[in-house]
């Protein structure tokens, strides 16, 4: 059985990776599971190499919805708020959220490949979909996130290294830089490096 260690510096067993789906992260912080439809097979051999951090809320600016979710497999109403009439159409999903509270809901096997990046590119590399795993977090561009999404996050990371050793953590900004400006200037990247520098190979917010 893996170990991660906590925010708290205490190490404690995961439950096994189960087809890609992540069971537990510690006692009492179960991973919640909503399949989405919108994810296929990676490339023949493709490896996870890159996690890309990014940021949604819905309606813009608000939080504590289902709304993500709903996006992200494809239930989203049209008529439940102005701005959903022009994105209940898309095809998108993030292997991975972190609301506000810290509850981690995955809706991608990170096995597969979610459709998350869109158009991008990494260090010369494009369809970073291919060889990524992408992390939601519920906020904004205009607003601070809540500590306990960066605790969850760092935990995330250090439970995603035992299975998928990536080289990167980047902004979606970064890899569709003038398309996206996600997680926006409200992330602290420090606060990662601060977490466990030494699980997080590459952190890298501006390149």
């Amino acid at each position: 059985m893996n170990q991660i260690e906590t925010v708290s510096g205490q190490r404690v067993p995961t439950d096994d990776w189960r087809d890609g789906w992540l069971q537990s992260l510690a006692p009492g912080c179960p991973v919640r599971h909503v399949p989405s439809p919108n994810s296929d097979a990676r490339p023949a051999g493709e490896k996870v190499s890159l996690v890309v951090v990014h940021a949604i809320s819905l309606p813009p600016s608000q939080f504590g919805s289902d709304d993500i979710a709903r996006l992200f497999t494809n239930m989203l109403d049209p008529a439940a708020h102005p701005y959903f009439a022009g994105i209940h159409t898309l095809r998108v999903s993030a292997h991975f959220l972190i609301r506000r509270d810290g509850e981690l809901i995955q809706f991608v096997s990170a096995d597969q490949r979610a459709w998350h990046a869109g158009v991008s590119s990494w260090r010369g590399r494009e369809r970073c979909n291919d060889f990524s795993i992408g992390i939601e977090l519920e906020g904004c561009d205009d607003l601070p996130f809540e500590d306990a999404q960066y605790g969850r996050l760092g935990e995330l990371l250090r439970a995603l290294r035992t299975r998928y050793p990536f080289e990167a953590v980047a902004g979606h900004s970064t890899i569709a830089p003038g398309r996206k400006t996600d997680p926006g200037p409200f992330f602290e990247w420090m606060r990662l490096r601060d977490l466990g520098e030494e699980l997080l190979p590459d952190l890298n917010a501006t390149r």
